[in-house]
């Protein structure tokens, strides 16, 4: 083992105590292959914003600019520039949103791979991201490359941004998706009663047009589902819940116009199956990367083919992913990579408070943030804050 030599520059560019703790558990955490210790997982949909790169350019020039050099040649426009200067309007748009998340989170590894030398295959066990994220960890988890990954992104989100066009151009509806918020211990009545009003698994679901459906689209924790479909069908819904299924479930808008995870968006469906059989995929990959519709890894080629395209249309088990690694496979480091904390509180929520030594979750987001407010409960703070310089080592 050597120590990696750490420069002033490096230390300025990322003196979080929760990114300083995550680098130095992936650095010194044997890594086994019989059980599971360190997760990476990546953020979905709805993170975006303007300037999401400006600090990670501000810190890290080099390899910033040669990774978001990638991306616009890969995508043929200039993504960096409305990622970098806006407007909110272009970037918020699916087709933009998606592979700018994808690729700031891809930028955020390669940023500890090429400035700190961290060796993903032999320090992380396995990777996992939320919708979107799913493609993300792919190519962390060494399954797609960059390049494939954000053209399948792209045209994926272009397809998905046309369905809603369509939908709401045919219907004349507004739609979108709705997280609802319940205590832990009425989550499993709520899905029952969500699936037994809405027909889920049955003959009249079949038969029921997709623009008229209302879906369940993720499981995102012990106490939060998402609904995807018609806003008005949604709130339908509610007052059926809380006047006949003994529910009251707190209901909030989520930042998205599109139903993604319904079966409006069949023919990202179709689009992705008929994708991948011309991608490059390489299986197995360095890591176990866990599949969203599953919540299982991925077991062959095919499966991962199948998986990736049913995503588009089924539920997000991000619940059952978070506890089958947690409960089954003794994952106890939870390194959450790319913009935004949603991922991470989600995370949080549901392992942050197991006290495990050496264990907890951490956010690597921003190189900007201090303070430790990126640590959930259950990180080992007093060494979190131990220099990177002192604490980074590869093999």
């Amino acid at each position: 083992m050597r120590s990696v030599m750490i420069s002033r520059r490096h230390l300025r560019g990322l003196t979080s105590p929760a990114m300083t703790g995550a680098l130095r558990m992936m650095a010194r955490a044997p890594s086994s292959r019989r059980e599971l210790h360190t997760a990476l997982f990546f953020p979905g949909h709805g993170v975006q914003r303007v300037g999401m790169a400006n600090t990670w350019m501000d810190r890290f020039p080099r390899t910033t600019t040669r990774l978001l050099d990638e991306m616009d040649s890969i995508l043929g426009f200039n993504l960096s520039r409305i990622i970098s200067d806006g407007p909110n309007s272009k970037l918020n748009k699916t087709e933009n949103a998606q592979p700018a998340i994808m690729a700031i989170s891809v930028l955020i590894l390669r940023i500890l791979e090429n400035e700190y030398g961290l060796n993903t295959t032999s320090r992380v066990d396995v990777t996992l991201g939320h919708s979107l994220g799913e493609f993300t960890a792919l190519v962390a988890g060494g399954y797609l490359q960059f390049s494939d990954a954000l053209k399948l992104v792209r045209h994926r989100a272009e397809v998905m941004a046309r369905c809603t066009r369509e939908v709401v151009e045919h219907s004349g509806e507004t739609y979108g998706m709705v997280a609802l918020i319940c205590e832990p211990e009425h989550l499993e009545s709520l899905l029952r009663t969500v699936h037994e009003f809405l027909g889920l698994g049955t003959d009249d679901t079949v038969q029921t047009p997709s623009i008229q459906q209302v879906m369940v689209a993720n499981i995102n924790s012990s106490n939060q589902i998402v609904l995807s479909g018609s806003i008005e069908r949604i709130r339908t819904l509610l007052v059926q819940l809380r006047q006949f299924g003994g529910h009251d479930p707190r209901a909030v808008r989520l930042k998205s116009e599109s139903p993604f995870h319904s079966p409006v968006m069949f023919p990202a469906t179709q689009y992705m199956r008929t994708a991948l059989e011309h991608t490059d995929i390489s299986f197995p990959g360095r890591i176990p990367c866990i599949s969203n519709v599953s919540s299982l890894p991925f077991k062959s080629k095919e499966d991962l083919k199948n998986l990736l395209s049913r995503q588009c249309t089924d539920t997000v088990r991000w619940w059952d992913s978070i506890r089958y690694l947690h409960q089954e496979q003794g994952v106890r480091r939870w390194i959450g990579i790319g913009p935004g904390k949603v991922g991470r509180n989600l995370v949080g929520k549901e392992v942050g408070r197991v006290n495990t030594k050496g264990g907890g979750v951490w956010a690597v987001c921003n190189p900007r943030e201090n303070g430790g407010n990126d640590c959930c409960p259950g990180t080992d703070r007093s060494r979190s804050q131990e220099p990177l310089k002192t604490c980074l080592k590869t093999q």
